[in-house]
């Protein structure tokens, strides 16, 4: 690009074959150098703040198409509120802490289990994720200004620095202060691999279908007998590895049960004779035995069996001096026991469940922990000590153990397949164990009418989101564990002594007071060694670290370090539709436990990104292209266009397609550059910024439809609804195409005519080049520069107004009913098989409204007819000499223009036509020839090279020079 003294880029010729791609790196490159971005900020008034939150993504991978959603939300809502009038600050952040980077530090440094970790030394493991956690921090820092996002990446923010994780224990603190923060023994999910507990919402994120077995067990009631033969109560489950632990079973105090003589269920087709047992289940689910092998012997009320007590199924536990053991392995009543599957009998192992744990300490049940936290048997459990209960490899394997020992003690009624949900570690896929351990709470439930209620101040886009997706889960809102038994994390600030008296700090500075000590980092292996002196006692910090999504929950405090409520809610903010249940929801828990707001107020929310077979994108399968050749081949503003116009912007999924890119290529970027050269061609001066007084319908009908686009537009970015504010802009781009240039062609042609029809045009681009600036802003850049607008940059540019009084609704519906006829009357040609360039008599519409002058010529020329008629539908085919003659001639010039092309000819040059062959045309028709043709004269002579070409029945040379 060339430039003035005044660093514009001055106007030129559009090239023959653009090159987006370069043009784009081109812009980019004077963006940068011209520090268009700062501009665009600083130009704008502070107390015009407009607060926007970035969710920091992790630098350890690079960028992928799931982050491309992303960004174009991310870059078109901040530009489109700066061209408001708004200051919008975009500072990038860096998502440092938590499992993602633990597990990667673990394979670099080939740790296994957590005793590994312990063993290498917590100084050391901390330090290597603080080495590697911004590994790919330069990849992400050369794409995403490649995207066309702006963002200061220069001044990040970081979540492991020591501003950032003084705010978080600040937000802490406040949670403490109110109450909203509690130590309790609860059944939770953990992860055995990483040996921690995950909060409800973590655990949504990890659901996969399994195989796993399902196992009935026969229990032996004690001092119950029927026709002195043993009564077994069955119990079904899907956990085996958690028999050895049971401690009791339950029974539904208003279910009907059963006592039934049943079959043993045959195995492998072979059964043996007399094997009936007695057993006891649920009424309504003795149906689920074979057909023909079970008789109902007596029905039985919930209360003849409660109380019984049963001969546990190990004595791991029984035989042993464990609390509560005199109340141990008998029969409970328990509202949580259904007869949707199963046997209605459920077995208790109160380490792990919920409803086990719940009923366990209600009755004062013993409590059998027979795994240890990283997913192994305890020393109790001879026969399987330190083997795995659920294994990553074969989840299946421990279960079928303990299948095949109670099928060796005749404890075994049946064992099957079940296929089912089960949740695994989010991030390092572990099959997760249902385990009750100590940990800390943020007390949702407690708030959770406030959090309701704040949901409904905010603009959700998709809007069925806030009562859908989002409200449902917030309905349901259970206890946030915001634990971690980990190491890389913001440590929680909580200092006990030994007799359980606890403090709860604020600050950097709060702790420095107490300990004596000038501290510059508040990571684990450093905290964990400061100690002070509390009620007489020595102070230690608790052990845990903070779960890294109550981290990106604390963000709006944290990323400025400014604590300031003032900047609640932001405006804006954007991710995908995962984070209903994860980021969105630690956001909005926050800003209503600290001040009673909600986080933000208005979020859109994107799907996700599929390969073009509606596959999962894979690496290993290789089923999508890579984001830097598609760039690399269609530039930018492509691919931003067609995700911004796609279902993705509605939470929808969207299946990335190449073909999809290469069509916003040719519909929009490159017809748009089209429409510009045109007007490069004859443009004399600058576009006027003011809409030109015109008289012309056409250029009416194009200003009006100009200023409906930047109605319709304004109207769906104020409800941050970018595809519905995205797609018109195409549609525009169209008719002014396909519609008010072609029409206008020769007006533009004609110097007498020209005036008006350009200065139209060139109005029109400049404010397109606006509208359309926030979502493709490379070409919006490159066309507002070679048309000289303005300012520095388009960019720097106010949003344009849209101006009623140019939205002619007359012309507009006059208009689209002269289209509707063009339509059928071209569809009628195509039935009769009538070229557009063979003129016709008439055509008669069926449509009853008449049409004024201009449109009626319109009409005309569009169909090629001498006259238009009304009130009915009827093409005239009739071909008369003169009519086959005027066709000849349009064909004569069609041809004639194309030799100009391949000559390279511009609209200005003039040329002499000379032809050998049949003259008739040539005589009848030789004064519009030339002046429809810029010819000087036509002669009736050889030169060469001639083409020979076929007008009416007739072959003819045709040849032409430039003058």
């Amino acid at each position: 690009m060339v430039q003035d003294d005044k660093s514009k880029i001055l106007i030129t010729m559009p090239d023959k074959k653009p090159d987006f791609v370069k043009k784009e790196e081109a812009i980019l490159t004077f963006w940068q150098k011209n520090k268009i971005f700062e501009k665009s900020v600083e130009m704008r008034p502070a107390k015009r703040s407009y607060v926007f939150y970035d969710g920091p993504p992790f630098a350890t991978g690079t960028p992928h198409y799931g982050h491309l959603p992303a960004s174009f939300i991310k870059d078109v809502v901040p530009r489109f509120w700066t061209m408001r009038g708004h200051r919008v600050e975009r500072r990038w952040g860096w998502d440092c802490h938590g499992l993602p980077i633990e597990n990667i530090v673990e394979q670099e440094l080939n740790l296994k289990t957590k005793k590994d970790i312990e063993k290498l030394g917590i100084k050391k493991f901390n330090q290597t994720a603080r080495d590697l956690v911004l590994r790919y921090a330069d990849e992400w820092q050369k794409v995403i200004p490649r995207l066309g996002r702006w963002v200061d990446m220069e001044n990040s923010y970081k979540t492991m620095d020591l501003e950032y994780m003084d705010s978080v224990w600040w937000v802490f603190k406040q949670l403490w202060d109110k109450g909203l923060v509690f130590q309790e023994h609860r059944s939770m999910h953990i992860c055995p691999r990483c040996e921690t507990t995950l909060s409800n919402f973590e655990v949504t994120q990890g659901y996969k279908d399994i195989s796993d077995l399902a196992v009935t067990v026969k229990f032996k009631l004690k001092n119950f007998e029927h026709e002195s033969k043993p009564v077994y109560a069955l119990a079904w489950t899907t956990t085996p590895w958690t028999l050895p632990g049971n401690a009791a079973l339950a029974i539904g105090p208003k279910i009907e049960y059963a006592l039934v003589r049943a079959k043993q269920p045959c195995e492998d087709g072979v059964c043996k004779p007399g094997d009936l047992l007695n057993v006891v289940m649920a009424k309504d689910l003795v149906n689920q035995l074979p057909e023909n092998s079970y008789e109902i012997i007596e029905l039985l009320k919930a209360k003849d069996l409660v109380g019984l007590e049963y001969e546990p199924l190990f004595d791991f536990y029984s035989s042993t001096k464990i609390p509560g053991r005199e109340k141990g392995w008998k029969i409970y009543a328990a509202d949580f026991v259904a007869t949707d599957e199963g046997t209605g009998i459920v077995h208790i192992a109160p380490a792990f469940g919920e409803d086990d744990a719940n009923l366990a300490k209600a009755m004062g049940l013993p409590f059998p922990q027979h795994v240890k936290m990283n997913g192994q048997f305890t020393e109790e459990v001879k026969p399987w000590a330190g083997t795995q209960v659920k294994p990553k490899g074969n989840p299946k394997e421990t279960d079928q153990k303990i299948a095949d020992e109670l099928k060796k003690q005749s404890k075994l009624f049946e064992v099957k397949e079940y296929k089912h949900s089960y949740p695994h570690c989010w991030r390092c896929e572990t099959p997760l164990l249902n385990y009750s351990a100590k940990t800390w709470f943020v007390n949702v439930t407690k708030i959770k009418d406030k959090l309701l209620k704040n949901n409904q101040k905010i603009n959700w886009v998709p809007a069925h989101l806030r009562d859908g997706r989002f409200g449902k889960w917030l309905e349901n809102a259970k206890d946030w564990n915001v634990a971690r038994t980990r190491f890389w994390g913001a440590t929680i600030p909580v200092w006990e002594t030994k007799t359980g008296e606890q403090i709860c700090i604020g600050s950097k500075e709060e702790l420095e007071k107490l300990s004596g000590q000038k501290i510059n980092d508040l990571h684990k292996d450093v905290v964990d060694e400061i100690t002070f002196e509390y009620k007489g006692e020595t102070a230690k910090r608790i052990p845990e670290v903070f779960d890294c999504w109550f981290e990106s929950g604390s963000m709006p405090y944290a990323q400025n370090a400014t604590k300031d409520k003032t900047k609640l809610p932001a405006e804006f903010i954007s991710e995908g539709l995962d984070q209903t249940r994860g980021w969105f929801y630690t956001l909005h828990v926050l800003g209503t436990a600290l001040f009673n707001k909600p986080a933000f107020a208005n979020n859109v929310v994107y799907g996700i990104v599929l390969a073009e077979d509606g596959q999962k994108m894979s690496k290993r399968l290789k089923n999508y292209p890579e984001i830097s050749g598609v760039i690399d081949q269609y530039g930018a503003d492509a691919v931003r266009y067609y995700m911004l116009t796609s279902p993705v912007m509605t939470a929808a999924d969207l299946n990335f397609s190449v073909k999809g890119v290469d069509e916003t290529v040719k519909k929009v970027i490159l017809l748009t550059y089209n429409i510009y050269s045109f007007y490069a061609m004859y443009a004399n001066s600058h576009a006027p910024t003011r809409a030109p007084r015109v008289s012309h319908v056409l250029d009416k009908w194009i200003l009006a439809k100009l200023h409906e686009l930047i109605d319709a537009v304004t109207m769906a970015m104020e409800n941050y609804d970018l595809m519905k504010a995205s797609r018109p802009i195409q549609d525009f781009i169209n008719d002014l195409s396909t519609w008010w240039l072609r029409r206008s062609r020769v007006r533009v042609k004609n110097e007498a005519t020209r005036k008006d029809a350009i200065e139209t045009l060139g109005y029109a681009l400049l404010e397109l080049t606006k509208v359309m600036a926030p979502f493709t802003p490379f070409i919006t850049e490159q066309l507002y520069q070679d048309i000289k607008g303005p300012k520095e940059s388009v960019h720097l540019e106010d949003w344009p107004k849209a101006d009623k009084k140019l939205i002619d609704k007359k012309v507009l519906e006059e208009m689209s009913l002269a289209r509707q006829i063009v339509e059928a009357g071209l569809a009628a040609r195509d039935e009769a098989k009538m070229k557009v360039r063979q003129p016709l008599q008439s055509y008669a519409t069926n449509l009853s409204k008449s049409l004024d002058a201009n449109l009626t010529e319109i009409v005309k020329e569009e169909l090629n007819i001498k006259e238009l008629k009304f009130g009915e539908a009827k093409l005239d085919t009739a071909l008369t000499d003169e009519l086959k003659l005027e066709g000849q001639f349009r064909d004569l010039v069609r041809h004639i223009n194309s030799l100009r092309k391949q000559n390279g000819l511009t609209p200005k040059d003039s040329i002499v036509i000379y032809y050998q062959g049949e003259a008739a045309v040539f005589d009848a028709f030789a004064d519009k020839l030339k002046s429809t043709t810029l010819a000087t004269d036509i002669k009736a002579e050889k030169i060469e090279p001639m083409t020979e070409v076929v007008i009416g029945e007739n072959k003819i040379k045709l040849g032409i020079k430039k003058v």
